[in-house]
């Protein structure tokens, strides 16, 4: 490639640029999207630049408090400039982190209209050893934001605007959908800017891949045991599937959803409820999913159908293509009916 021919291009389709052509179709847009997903990049690009100094700011050392997690010092910092970010925009009235254990209802002079939840820092526990990390968000509508309450955080996924993640990991990348289709997006680090890299993501409809912790295989239910012995001695011929597993959601969902297969973190035994979280990471990275053309699936209904109570809600997940997650629906299917029979 020819740098010098390259940095003179001028047709490069920034992210800024993209929504902005997005929400241009919209008669009723006002710009107040294009501006609060500004101050989400602008969040990302800070984070970025945090994680890559890491090692050397001593960012690492454990911050004191854990939430269960290890938590460092860099999600900590995230977190605040996430907060910041969103606050300043003028654009959100209420804010729902990972890190915060009650909801922030932002002051009401600077009220907008959306909700945010995100997990600023997702998989910070393998900061030291150089794995991806990344921030994952979902945006919703709320009705009125000077009388907004926790009720209406409460939403099922299906009623998000936008969802998507920033992956930290050999280049930094940020994956957004907007509700029609799934766009990735790439950090030129000398402009500064997302440069659209991976334009209308569509996952393969059937994969080679599945990503699950078998270290909890003891503890699964029968048709998550089932599914997972089909992928490695399948029945019908076909070759097994090869087992990929980072233990960083962004960096295995990112992988499933450009190759293809399947990321399942079912419910156990120890966690009868499975372990991530609805509002930041079951619902975004379903959004993200189903504009794709795959499907996410809680092993009783569609992910985005799920109703939260509690806006910490932990769900099982199984997601991907389209064909694969259909295969662990027909076992549950099966189940219920021989339970019921």
């Amino acid at each position: 490639m020819d740098h010098a021919a390259d940095a003179h291009r001028t047709d490069l389709m920034t992210i800024t640029r993209h929504v902005l052509n997005e929400q241009s179709r919209n008669p009723e847009s006002r710009g107040d999207f294009t501006i609060l997903l500004s101050h989400i990049v602008l969040g990302c690009k800070f984070v970025a630049s945090a994680v890559n100094k890491a090692g050397l700011a001593k960012l690492i050392g454990l911050a004191g408090e854990t939430n269960g997690e290890e938590q460092k010092k860099l999600d900590v910092l995230s977190n605040e400039v996430f907060v910041k970010a969103l606050v300043s925009s003028g654009r959100t009235c209420v804010l729902v982190s990972e890190e915060d254990e009650e909801a922030t209802f932002v002051d009401p002079a600077l009220r907008g209209k959306y909700c945010v939840c995100f997990d600023p820092l997702d998989g910070s526990s393998n900061i030291d050893c150089g794995v991806s990390i990344g921030t994952i968000f979902g945006i919703y509508m709320i009705k009125d934001k000077d009388n907004v309450t926790l009720e209406e955080v409460l939403q099922p996924g299906k009623n998000m605007l936008a969802a998507g993640y920033c992956m930290y990991g050999s280049s930094c990348t940020l994956v957004l959908s907007t509700g029609s289709g799934v766009n990735g997006f790439t950090l030129d680090p000398s402009l500064g800017e997302f440069i659209l890299t991976h334009p209308d993501i569509k996952i393969p409809k059937k994969g080679k891949i599945y990503s699950v912790n078998e270290g909890n295989a003891k503890n699964w239910d029968a048709p998550t045991a089932k599914f997972v012995e089909k992928c490695k001695y399948p029945k019908d011929g076909s070759s097994p599937k090869s087992l990929r597993y980072i233990g960083s959601m962004v960096a295995d969902v990112h992988r499933t959803l450009l190759y293809g297969g399947v990321f399942l973190y079912p419910a156990d035994k120890k966690s009868p409820n499975g372990k991530l979280r609805v509002l930041y990471e079951v619902f975004p990275m379903s959004f993200l999913m189903e504009q794709a053309g795959g499907q996410s699936f809680t092993g009783k209904e569609r992910a985005l159908d799920l109703v939260p109570t509690k806006i910490h809600e932990r769900s099982p997940i199984f997601l991907g293509s389209y064909d694969d997650v259909e295969e662990i629906k027909a076992l549950y299917a099966e189940q219920t009916k021989s339970g019921s029979a």
